[in-house]
């Protein structure tokens, strides 16, 4: 990280990993775990940014009620953040509660291809047929929010006068376009972006859900009483935006005839785009983004704003040469200049992912870092790429428009990267 000239870090704390019960005391060894790189970090002057929740549950709360489908994982949550505030608060100052909420709950809850892996036929991707998909990512979605908001308010009122620091959520987001310019795919466009994005956003900002999903989706998604709404209402100090590429979206009313409804027929539109699943490289539309950061400013009162992953995706066996990621960062990066200069309130970006590591989706199967890391290799000894080479130039403010002016180190063990991938 130093070599790269990073000064802020983004990671995930492991509920199970300090609080192996869910709740009661903390594991030490956990504890000394999370203290040792939040040191390190600072030491080396990166800013930490800690997320509490990105797919991992203890599994005693999934057994013992639910997990997220229950009311009582707000308590739990809360619980579980405050140890956090109180343990790292003094040195961490920026606290994302959960991450992609909207994608947790559809992966978790929905499609059932992520954990915890619920669903009910004929919506499962898998096999899996425990859970209900017809209304329990509404259910999951909605105690997360009260967790955060619970959490949130927790931290402002007990720790940020004495630690200083800001609450968050992350939101996964895609550049939203009409697969036609007729009204219907117009309308389509914007009813997508509220499942989508406005699911989360628009409890946060105006303390209710967008009106076309309540319409849609009727008493399967949950009402927030009066004293709910206003504490989710303006919860949070920043947004997390998530972004890797774009939708385009056409209608499909007719999924609203259907009886028995999923998110997706809820949405009552056709949604095209790349295979998230796959490990082919991303297409560089880096307007999607600028796009989706001017509506946030538009629609949701400008709210400060991180970048909080954005990167390019090869597959695994690929070179060091990765000169599309190179031009990936360059083309998005570029995009938050411009959102910058549109009048959008951005406060910083993470490109994902510094390393090569074990995806969500499909594991080792495609990779997004800017080193590479020998899994072969008893020390995973790690090796810059070429985006490496640039994000350090950019960092450090050097040229860095024309690739062909970065070349890779002249280290023998470089030379043959064929070699690397075998």
């Amino acid at each position: 990280m130093l070599e790269t000239g990073l000064d802020a870090y983004r990671f995930s704390i492991s509920w199970s990993r300090l609080l192996p019960n869910g709740r009661g005391p903390v594991n030490p060894k956990g504890l000394q775990y999370y203290n040792n790189l939040i040191n390190e970090l600072i030491s080396n002057g990166n800013q930490p940014h800690a997320t509490l929740h990105n797919f991992d549950l203890p599994q005693v709360l999934e057994d013992e009620y639910g997990g997220w489908i229950s009311r009582d994982i707000i308590k739990d949550f809360t619980y579980y953040a405050e140890v956090c505030f109180r343990e790292f608060g003094d040195r961490v100052l920026y606290w994302t509660t959960v991450n992609e909420p909207n994608v947790f709950a559809l992966g978790g809850y929905d499609q059932g291809n992520s954990p915890p892996r619920r669903c009910s036929p004929p919506f499962c991707a898998t096999n899996d047929t425990m859970g209900n998909s017809t209304y329990e990512p509404y259910l999951a979605v909605h105690h997360i929010l009260l967790s955060h908001s619970s959490a949130a308010r927790l931290y402002w009122r007990k720790y940020r006068d004495k630690q200083h620091g800001f609450v968050g959520i992350s939101i996964y987001t895609f550049g939203i376009f009409p697969q036609t310019n007729t009204e219907k795919d117009r309308v389509a466009s914007q009813r997508a972006r509220d499942f989508f994005v406005g699911w989360i956003m628009e409890p946060l900002q105006y303390g209710d859900y967008p009106i076309s999903m309540k319409t849609n989706a009727g008493e399967r998604i949950p009402a927030f009483t009066n004293h709910e709404s206003k504490q989710v209402k303006g919860s949070f100090d920043f947004i997390g935006v998530i972004h890797y590429t774009n939708l385009n979206v056409s209608d499909n009313s007719d999924a609203l005839k259907n009886q028995l409804r999923d998110f997706t027929a809820d949405m009552a539109a056709n949604i095209f785009g790349e295979d998230l699943f796959s490990n082919e490289e991303y297409l560089i539309t880096p307007w999607g983004l600028r796009q989706e950061l001017n509506k946030f400013k538009l629609l949701y009162g400008n709210p400060p704003i991180f970048i909080h992953e954005n990167g390019q995706r090869t597959a695994s066996n690929s070179s060091l040469q990765d000169v599309t990621r190179v031009k990936y960062l360059h083309g998005y990066i570029g995009s938050v200049l411009d959102a910058l200069r549109d009048g959008s309130n951005i406060k910083g970006y993470f490109a994902w992912s510094f390393l090569d590591l074990f995806e969500l989706l499909d594991g080792y199967k495609s990779s997004f870092g800017l080193y590479y890391v020998d899994r072969d290799d008893p020390e995973l000894k790690r090796y810059p790429k070429l985006s490496a080479k640039w994000y350090n130039r950019f960092l450090k403010g050097r040229r860095t428009s024309i690739v062909g002016t970065i070349e890779l180190e002249k280290d023998p063990s470089l030379v043959f990267v064929s070699q690397l991938f075998e």
